[in-house]
């Protein structure tokens, strides 16, 4: 077998060993940890550009059945072993966490991995439960790597300590653990109807319940789809959020810009094998669609209300998943690929602007040390004469810090706001055209439900350029007793790669968005899925043969 059919292992393998090695380090070996983390992310990231060829079909001596990569990880055949599917939606969300993964971690290297102890292992676990949730092929593996995400994320919105950041993180954790038992339940259910968890065995099965098994199997995805609109931070079961990511440290809140959309990923998986086959619960359609309607009109309003931009860019968050939710509820495959496109500019935008919130803080307020707090409370003694356990930042300080700072939020508010030239323009008009299209079938119910879904849009990118704008005017225009903050250049990178990543999506709009549109069309037909799941033959021992 090729070394390139192994890939997807290494995905989850990699930030596993990584972050165990790490807790041995311990944190007193800070530097030897910061540059594991980054190789780490690099291969990683590698990979995931590798598997996006892969599966696209640009590398040649590849034998994956319809460009799927199967990994069958003890050597058995579906449904009856553990197995990782690498197709196109899931190569793209491992090279958006790899690619988002190493920028936070640079980021962090300037203060915050200093605020507190074990940042490093838990930044490496956090990538390893994305990774994880993203590659496997069924449900509860699916739930077993939504638990170490979670863990990690618990862990990591601790970070820096803090009243707000424990109260916070307490609803967090609470909402989140209620999340997990309706999962577990659902996927006990499953079980119980299918005698199956193997999302492709799943998807053959479903369609063939008896009508006594129909019920108590629809009962078991209403469990698993609350549980996933809970992780997307769908309306009404996203007040959690807020304030989470509101008071966790920017290098987190950024990585947590891609959280929700493992729960949006979930449900577009699951709800792409069961609802072609005539599977008797929609994991999309018109219930997910008025739950996006609810979840952007949540998200305007509580944007328009707000005044705190760490709340604000929160906010921009739950907008994005409602934007994400009400697309994809939409009836047929026309919105998903710039759907997808949606969702990549706004994970890396929102990132951006998480990053910057902590730095505009800076030139509004003297900078405290955080660490005369956190040290004594984790307990950390502090080493004389290292530069490592102070609370400044670290780094060579770039000149004109303020005209990179104004620049850099005017580029991500046009973008959040999906104002032109920039990449939330197009994903926004990609968006509408389709579903103005929509509007012109006989069918009067999707006409109306495409102009209601047009008008959303419209009114919540208003009210994103009026709130952003307003915010800008008053930071960066309002004020003569601005601060001029010390920015780095381990902080101003990240910042410039994400937004030339934005800017890279924008120039070659038609590449990217072949690509997604590639994926849509994937996920309306599972039987490529299926197939490929159980054409994947388990490797034949020569001294025992056949399993």
């Amino acid at each position: 077998m090729p070394l390139i059919d192994h890939l997807p292992i290494f995905s989850i393998a990699i930030p596993m060993f990584v972050g165990v090695l790490m807790v041995f380090l311990k944190d007193k070996r800070r530097k030897l940890n910061k540059s594991i983390g980054l190789l780490s992310t690099v291969a990683q990231l590698t990979i995931a550009v590798i598997l996006m060829l892969g599966v696209s079909g640009k590398l040649e001596g590849i034998e994956w059945t319809n460009n799927i990569n199967v990994y069958l990880l003890g050597n058995w055949d579906a449904p009856y072993g553990i197995l990782l599917v690498v197709d196109r939606l899931s190569a793209l969300m491992l090279a958006l966490v790899a690619g988002l993964g190493m920028m936070c971690i640079i980021y962090s290297t300037s203060l915050w991995d200093r605020a507190g102890v074990h940042y490093h292992p838990l930044f490496q676990f956090i990538m390893m439960g994305l990774n994880g949730a993203f590659l496997t092929g069924d449900l509860f593996n699916l739930f077993v790597f939504f638990e170490i995400l979670l863990a990690a994320s618990y862990g990591l919105l601790l970070h820096g300590s803090g009243a707000k950041r424990v109260s916070s993180g307490f609803h967090y954790i609470v909402v989140n653990m209620l999340g997990s038992f309706l999962m577990l339940i659902g996927i006990s259910m499953i079980y119980s109807v299918t005698g199956t968890l193997n999302l492709a065995d799943l998807g053959m099965k479903a369609g063939m319940l008896s009508e006594n098994e129909r019920i108590l199997f629809e009962a078991a995805c209403a469990f698993l789809a609350t549980a996933y609109l809970i992780k997307a931070a769908a309306w009404p079961l996203s007040f959690w959020l807020i304030n989470a990511y509101a008071s966790s440290v920017a290098p987190v809140a950024a990585m947590f810009s891609i959280m929700t959309k493992v729960g949006i990923y979930a449900l577009l998986r699951v709800g792409s094998l069961l609802l072609p086959t005539g599977a008797p619960a929609g994991f999309g359609g018109e219930w997910m669609y008025l739950i996006g309607l609810g979840t952007l009109f949540y998200g305007a309003m509580g944007l328009l209300a707000e005044k705190n931009i760490a709340r604000m860019v929160s906010y921009c968050i739950v907008i994005s998943s409602g934007t994400l939710l009400t697309a994809l509820g939409m009836p047929g495959v026309a919105l998903t690929g710039p759907s997808l496109y949606y969702m990549v500019s706004s994970v890396l935008a929102l990132s951006v602007a998480f990053l910057l919130v902590e730095i505009i803080r800076r030139t509004e307020v003297t900078q405290h040390s955080v660490l005369s707090i956190t040290q004594e409370a984790f307990g950390l003694e502090q080493e004389k004469g290292s530069s490592d356990y102070s609370g400044e930042v670290v780094g060579v300080p770039i000149p004109a810090s303020m005209a990179f700072l104004g620049l850099a939020f005017f580029t991500c508010t046009l973008i959040v706001a999906g104002l032109p030239p920039f990449s939330g323009f197009l994903a926004k008009f990609a968006l509408l055209s389709q579903a103005i299209k929509l509007t012109q079938t006989e069918i009067g119910e999707v006409s109306y439900n495409a102009w209601i879904l047009v008008g959303f849009m419209l009114v919540s990118g208003m009210i994103t350029v009026i709130v952003l704008g307003r915010t800008g005017i008053r930071v960066f225009w309002g004020s003569g007793t601005l601060n001029t903050p010390k920015l780095t250049t381990r902080e101003a990178f990240p910042i410039a790669i994400l937004l030339c990543a934005c800017l890279y999506i924008t120039i070659f709009v038609s590449d990217v968005m072949a690509y997604m549109n590639y994926t849509a069309e994937s996920l309306d037909n599972p039987a490529q899925y299926i197939g490929a799941v159980f054409e994947k033959r388990s490797v034949t021992n020569p001294l025992i043969g056949d399993h």
